[in-house]
């Protein structure tokens, strides 16, 4: 493929969202990424939160955590680069100790990642003897060693009810843990140090992380919306606080957004989620249209540029490494949250 059949793709797409000489300039910069990957034998994974240009140039696979952890987990090439942040990287790493797996940029963290760690997991399991500990995906690797299973927002409940537990721990997101508390029907609590650990009327013990992005909506401005564009069909993701969530037409993961706007009828949407994922959505949804009323754009994700990946596949540029130890006991969480899809 050149360099104009990729600009000439990214126009048909973008034309709308991305400046015409923006385009000329990445067209060049992916055309450059995509020799490389050929040449080095590389896999490109891209979360649905990376800027458009570079979502709609340069992955072999685009989607949310548990698709893309599925896609490492199934991979033959020599190198994995992760476009999205370094908890997914090392989801990768931990699910192919003997590839090569980069990421993009070494500032590419997350607020809710790290909201909890590992020694906070041992205190709590400490504080609940024998209770099982779901962890989301969006967390560290020492952080899933010390878990049962990980979870994705997308199949959180479902995981959460394999258990067969009376009693779970929820980690690390407040406001995911509430909404999958309602959808099980299970009473929650956030328990300080040296809460007791036995007696009371709970089901859940969840921990008060938050994503920095999510919990900026607000239901006001659902309402402020509503006002203004009365058919809108309001999509928001479980991250939102379960007001925002209860106050939207529809809840799910990025994947379950991407697909409810592909699948639905209606003319025009607001997604509360990170913002280049309403980009990424609106170009694949040319027919309809997505309200461009959200300005809260993902300070990590916004790391990953096509400059600094293709860095990182002409230097080996920030290898993601996982101890060995930790990334056993961590694989056994994330390969069961896999199976449970």
């Amino acid at each position: 493929m050149t360099v104009l059949d990729i600009y000439t793709g990214m126009k048909e797409k973008l034309r709308d969202i991305v400046p015409e000489p923006e385009l000329r300039i990445k067209a060049e910069l992916a055309y450059e990424i995509n020799r490389l990957k050929a040449e080095r034998n590389a896999v490109i994974l891209g979360h649905n939160y990376m800027e458009p240009a570079l979502y709609y140039s340069i992955p072999d696979f685009v989607g949310d955590s548990l698709e893309l952890s599925r896609k490492a987990a199934e991979t033959d090439k020599d190198i994995i680069i992760f476009c999205g942040v370094r908890f997914m990287a090392e989801t990768a790493k931990i699910l192919n100790p003997d590839k090569t797996v980069l990421l993009p940029s070494e500032k590419a963290g997350c607020s809710l990642a790290a909201s909890i760690t590992a020694e906070d997991v041992r205190n709590l399991k400490a504080q609940f003897p024998g209770v099982p500990v779901v962890t989301y995906v969006n967390t560290y690797a020492d952080v899933k060693a010390e878990s049962d299973v990980c979870c994705t927002s997308s199949n959180a409940a479902a995981v959460v009810k394999s258990l067969g537990s009376e009693v779970v721990i929820f980690l690390p997101d407040e406001y995911l843990a509430k909404n999958v508390a309602a959808e099980t029907g299970k009473k929650i609590i956030f328990p300080s140090k040296g809460f007791p650990g036995n007696g009371g009327d709970f089901q859940l013990i969840g921990w008060k992380g938050r994503c920095e992005v999510h919990e900026q909506f607000t239901v006001a401005d659902i309402e402020n919306v509503r006002k203004q564009f009365p058919d809108v069909v309001v999509l928001a993701h479980p991250e939102c606080s379960p007001e925002v969530v209860g106050a939207s037409d529809f809840s799910g993961s990025t994947t379950a957004m991407e697909r409810f706007v592909r699948e639905s009828k209606a003319a025009r949407y607001l997604l509360l989620t990170e913002c280049s994922m309403g980009d990424n959505v609106a170009a694949a949804n040319p027919d309809k249209e997505m309200l461009r009323l959200c300005s809260i754009r993902c300070p990590h994700m916004n790391q990953i540029t096509l400059e600094d990946t293709l860095e990182a596949l002409r230097k080996t540029q920030y290898v993601i490494e996982v101890p060995e130890e930790t990334r056993v006991k961590a694989a056994r969480a994330v390969e069961r949250m896999i199976a449970i899809g």
